[in-house]
């Protein structure tokens, strides 16, 4: 989603392209924060997540605790208001626990 985003700024249909991710009933966003947000994607989220706010419903999963969300943002400012929108009429599921990716005894599963 944000490379595309990156991608449209370059051919200028970055508009047409954010309307694609914010117009939709919903939005899924897989593993937010695996790697750090560079350049312009911080930007990108935020305003995806300001114009989504109270528009369309979205899931988003990541394997980081929500106060390490806070700086995939470039400041305070910014993290605060995007994470008021996100949480606002949020449901927060924590999931502990073996990962079905790699159960228990699987060649090569870390336990403990």
């Amino acid at each position: 989603m944000l490379s595309r985003l990156r991608a449209a700024r370059a051919d200028q249909s970055y508009d047409k392209k954010l309307l694609r991710f914010t117009g939709s009933d919903l939005l899924v966003v897989d593993d937010l924060g695996l790697r750090p947000l560079e350049g312009d994607e911080p930007i990108d989220l935020y305003e995806i997540i300001r114009e989504r706010y109270e528009q369309g419903s979205m899931i988003i999963t990541s394997n980081r605790a929500l106060e390490e969300w806070y700086p995939l943002f470039p400041d305070d400012l910014m993290a605060s208001a995007a994470m008021d929108r996100l949480l606002h009429h949020a449901h927060v599921v924590v999931m502990d626990g073996h990962s079905y990716r790699n159960p228990p005894g699987a060649k090569g599963a870390k336990t403990g």
